[in-house]
């Protein structure tokens, strides 16, 4: 099994000298099985790098998507596979209250983009899965209900024995009645190798943003040790959050003790 993370901001790319160290790339982030089966969560603005070290790459893929909102599928348009004839692309979309699982290649439709979806040369399969539990090649794939304005998706996938829950733009704490509880999600992340989990806001940023469909860092934090998690990857950080915050963050958690390892994702991050 191999994580890579090509790009790990949250709303809007965040270019420039204050983000080098974390990246500002919208989220991206690749999962590969030792069998060859390919899996990327999200297709933000980082899909575009991943796209280019694919095109030797004649392997199927597979983009499971969490939800529809802007800075996860607006790197799609430049995913370099979808350029190439015969190329297989599986699109799984997020399920969302206003259901479109069309909206990632809605974006290059009319006059939002120069180049048509209907033009990809690629063989592009959007495919809505009815059950919540389905197998992609040898990983072993459940959802779950997050938290967030308009809806969306977390995955729990399995592969090589080692468990991973991707819950991105999920608001552990909504000010409204949750889709999915505290304790649901414990029970769902229960025991998993590695979380990866949103952590956007800080209690500063509240209650300003609360309702936004993002978690504060120490919410993620407590999922992890009620869950019993060995790994918690925090993403999805704040576009106005600069490499010294982040650093910041991570010495606070690193002083902390917690019973988990817990890393700052990154862009380039990879985990073997």
């Amino acid at each position: 099994m191999k994580l890579k993370f090509y790009g790990v901001r949250g709303s809007i790319p965040t270019p420039g000298p204050d983000t080098v160290k974390y990246g500002g790339n919208t989220v991206c982030v690749s999962l590969q099985s030792s069998t060859g089966a390919h899996v990327i969560l999200d297709s933000g603005t980082g899909i575009r790098i991943l796209g280019d070290e694919l095109l030797s790459d004649k392997r199927p893929i597979c983009i499971l998507l969490s939800h529809n909102h802007w800075d996860h599928i607006q790197g799609f348009p430049f995913f370099v596979p979808a350029y190439m004839a015969k190329r297989d692309i599986t699109i799984v979309p997020g399920i969302t209250e206003e259901l479109a699982p069309d909206a990632i290649l809605r974006q290059m439709q009319g006059s939002y983009f120069p180049v048509q979806s209907d033009d990809l040369p690629s063989n592009i399969n959007l495919q809505i899965q009815k059950q919540d539990t389905w197998f992609y090649q040898d990983i072993n794939i459940e959802r779950k209900a997050m938290n967030h304005p308009g809806g969306g998706s977390a995955y729990r996938l399995s592969v090589d024995g080692i468990t991973i829950v991707y819950a991105i733009d999920n608001e552990l704490y909504p000010p409204s009645e949750p889709v999915t509880s505290f304790e649901e999600w414990a029970a769902f992340v229960n025991e998993a190798d590695y979380l990866i989990h949103d952590g956007q806001f800080i209690p500063s940023d509240y209650p300003l943003k609360m309702g936004w469909g993002h978690s504060q860092v120490k919410d993620a934090l407590a999922l992890a040790e009620s869950a019993k998690v060995k790994n918690l990857v925090i993403i999805s950080h704040d576009p106005a959050r600069t490499d010294a915050d982040l650093d910041k963050i991570s010495e606070n958690i690193r002083n902390s003790n917690y019973p988990f390892h817990t890393i700052l994702a990154y862009e380039g991050l990879e985990i073997t």
